[in-house]
């Protein structure tokens, strides 16, 4: 009874925000600031010869700072805090591995497998040209007023930050050296193409797939393979009845924090330029995220009895995860409706449907990322305003818009999840993915890095 009950207020709180979503709409559609918007994100045909700008060129590249502060030490702090103590220092050490990884990975090969000219012209990879970043040239189409090198390294920062995104769902299980080779076979083979299909060149954007800066690529990309973790590596020894809450709730506070900060890197730096669509960029993903940390705490009071740090933070993330896609194309109002409703239906799947499923998504990798960064697309397809830059969605004229968000979501999910799934069990078949019962009791930091978080003195 107590499901349905909140079932019925979610779907209730879901009708009351699409109609509210058609008067937000139609009140943006006059905004007095979307005339500069539009003649900031103006077609690169009415510029001659675009040079390289000092200014676009000093955004992105703070902006890809920006974007690894998310990793280490945001998401590091973030998911550290949510584990036990005896786990910590794993987290912090996937984290800090995979920034290492990918990062020597992308500047080898992955950034041409992934932005490279395509290979055999049918917008599935790209080639190898670009291998060690040889003769990338001076600037790319994509952004034409920055260095090349500096667009490519903005990229590598996503890169690094996605496959992290996982740990949340294979938390204190995953052996370190199984972790470590997944993540490299991932980042090749599932990341690395679907940032072709849609960013790249590939078919999905051709398409006319809206992924401003990463609710496919990075989240539901991210968010599917976290599932496929869950399920090959089953549950945590003790889950449900014997898992202890988070250890230490000022760092997990602390690293939800760098993310927010970091999160502006992240979407308003995917303008690839410091101007008005980088500022709209801006203001709409701390709007969606002011809106959904709220949405998350009133849902926690209202079905709990108490808003909670926990609550808060998360529905923070879920915000910042739903706008990602929609941050360069959706207004104020948008915005809004978009935070309330990624705290609404992320909270039914991580209170409701993972514990009739029972699957041990440990820091809720899928029930976030997964589910947000599907909302946030198909979002997109409803909330898209012409005057924003230039394509509109479902609510503003163009049915059309949203079939295509839900083909692109619809692709990532099939691909991600099945790729991930294979690669899971193939690492699993060969050197093995899951800690032994003995490393997984004493924690993982003792047992796969021989030392520990926290020194107590009796």
């Amino acid at each position: 009874m107590k499901g349905i009950l909140k079932l019925t207020a979610l779907a209730a709180a879901a009708g009351l925000m699409l109609f509210a979503g058609g008067m937000l709409c139609a009140d943006e559609a006059a905004a007095p600031a979307a005339a500069a918007v539009v003649a900031a994100a103006a077609p690169a045909a009415e510029v001659a010869a675009p040079k390289i700008d000092s200014g676009d060129t000093s955004w992105v590249l703070t902006s890809a700072a920006l974007v690894l502060l998310m990793t280490i030490p945001g998401l590091a702090f973030f998911y550290g805090g949510l584990v036990r103590k005896k786990n910590v220092l794993s987290i912090l050490m996937q984290c800090f591995a995979i920034t290492c990884i990918v990062s020597l990975q992308w500047v080898i090969f992955g950034y041409s497998l992934a932005f490279g000219p395509d290979a055999g012209g049918k917008g599935i990879i790209g080639n190898l040209d670009w291998f060690m970043l040889h003769d990338i040239g001076a600037t790319n189409p994509l952004a034409a007023t920055i260095p090349h090198q500096a667009f490519s390294v903005f990229q590598l920062m996503f890169a690094i930050i996605t496959p992290a995104l996982i740990i949340g769902a294979f938390a204190e299980r995953m052996k370190f050296s199984g972790f470590c080779v997944f993540m490299l076979l991932w980042s090749t083979l599932v990341y690395d193409p679907l940032c072709h299909w849609v960013w790249g060149g590939g078919f999905l954007g051709s398409m006319g797939a809206l992924d401003f800066a990463g609710g496919t690529v990075v989240h539901i990309n991210a968010g599917m393979a976290a599932l496929a973790a869950a399920i090959v590596l089953g549950k945590r020894r003790g889950y449900p009845t014997k898992i202890s809450p988070p250890h230490n709730m000022p760092f997990a506070v602390l690293g939800a924090a760098l993310l927010w900060v970091g999160w502006f890197g992240f979407n308003s730096g995917s303008a690839v330029a410091a101007n008005g669509l980088a500022a709209s960029a801006f203001i709409v993903t701390n709007t969606a995220t002011a809106a959904a940390g709220l949405a998350w705490a009133v849902l926690d009071y209202f079905f709990n009895k108490h808003a909670t740090v926990l609550g808060i933070i998360t529905g923070a993330v879920a915000g910042l995860v739903a706008i990602t896609p929609a941050a360069g194309f959706v207004g104020i109002g948008g915005s809004i409706l978009i935070g309330f409703g990624a705290s609404a239906i992320c909270y039914f799947f991580v209170s409701v449907i993972k514990p009739k499923l029972g699957y041990d998504d440990s820091l809720d990798a899928f029930g976030v990322h997964g589910i947000g960064g599907i909302w946030g697309a198909l979002a997109t397809g409803l909330f898209a305003s012409a005057d924003i830059n230039g394509k509109s969605g479902l609510f503003y004229g163009d049915a059309k818009q949203f079939g295509i968000q839900v083909v692109a979501v619809l692709v990532t999910i099939v691909f991600s999840f099945v790729v991930s799934f294979i690669l899971l069990k193939v690492v699993d078949m060969t050197i093995g993915l899951r800690a032994d019962e003995h490393s997984e009791r004493i924690g993982l930091d003792l047992s796969e890095h021989r030392e520990a978080g926290y020194t107590l003195l009796d």
